[in-house]
């Protein structure tokens, strides 16, 4: 009779060796493994149980923060504190200086807070904020109806209009901010325009892929007066800036009484073949969030009303 021990596993006696050494490691760390799935407000949601939760570390280091973040830092924890509701189970994340701010205000909720929450990042930093901080990593496949979206802009106008992609993660940040119940912007001072193109010069962010660029550029200066039009460089690297969806990203400049109807610039942007997305973002935002100097805050809504947030030591 052949010796059991030198006989060849089986390919479940192998998974089940893995599974071990996989329970071994994960209960190294005080990280709870997925349960079953349970039914939250928005379908199933992970659920990590109530005995033992993550640890969540917040991304931003302490220490004395200049004018301008700390200006960040309280747009993103007043937007938090005011749409980050304890129902919310969905919530997206997304890029940019000021996201790092909404992602400490969520941590600082707490891990019970959390515990049944997933996050939805729109690029590459925003996914290492969420795993870094010790929040539930999930994708708009699995959840494409999002509580809320909170976001950062390059600029916002009366209208709450806005410029996004200045980081190249526009094509994600609008496809969550679309998915999103309530779609919410966070920014600084800096950020609050009357018009578009105001302070921020660098023009309209445009994916497109990589194929019709060329074309592209062409039909910008030609057919729709951004003579300026440029393929975007990479700054530590020898080329252009590729998405995160492996595309390029021309920059689009237009003058100011162009800008002053962005929806009519993002409709014939987005009709020029080889065209992926436009970082212009009309009629999205519920209300948008800008820090002061003075430590205010003004947050801005879609009906027109306008909130001055007093400055707080909190």
């Amino acid at each position: 009779m052949e010796n059991d021990d030198k006989r060849t596993p089986t390919l479940r006696e192998i998974n089940n060796m893995l599974n071990e050494r996989l329970h071994m490691i994960t209960s190294a760390v005080p990280i709870p493994p997925m349960a079953p799935l349970a039914t939250g407000a928005q379908g199933p949601i992970p659920h990590h149980g109530s005995t033992r939760l993550k640890p969540l570390k917040s991304p931003i280091q302490e220490g004395k923060l200049s004018v301008i973040e700390r200006s960040k830092q309280l747009a993103a924890w007043s937007a938090v504190d005011e749409h980050v509701l304890p129902e919310y189970r969905v919530i997206g994340i997304g890029s940019g200086s000021t996201v790092p701010y909404v992602v400490e205000r969520i941590v600082s909720q707490g891990a019970e807070a959390n515990k049944d929450r997933v996050f939805i990042p729109t690029g590459f930093q925003s996914k290492e904020l969420i795993v870094s901080s010790g929040l539930s990593l999930g994708d708009v496949d699995q959840y494409p109806t999002i509580d809320v979206t909170l976001d950062g802009a390059d600029e916002v106008d009366t209208q709450l209009n806005c410029i996004k992609g200045g980081g190249a993660c526009h094509l994600r940040e609008k496809v969550l901010a679309e998915a999103a119940t309530t779609f919410i912007l966070v920014a600084d001072y800096r950020k609050n325009v009357e018009y578009l193109g105001t302070n921020f010069k660098a023009g309209v962010p445009i994916e497109v892929v990589p194929f019709a660029y060329a074309k592209v550029l062409q039909n910008l200066h030609q057919v729709l007066n951004s003579p300026k039009a440029t393929l975007r460089m990479a700054v530590a690297k020898a080329g252009p800036v590729v998405s995160d969806n492996g595309n390029f990203i021309i920059d689009a400049p237009f003058d100011v009484e162009r800008m002053k109807e962005p929806y009519k610039i993002m409709a014939q942007i987005k009709m020029l073949t080889g065209v992926v997305e436009v970082g212009l973002f009309c009629h999205m935002a519920r209300a948008a969030y800008f820090g002061n100097q003075d430590g205010s805050v003004t947050a801005k809504w879609n009906d027109g009303k306008i909130q001055e947030i007093p400055a707080t030591n909190s």
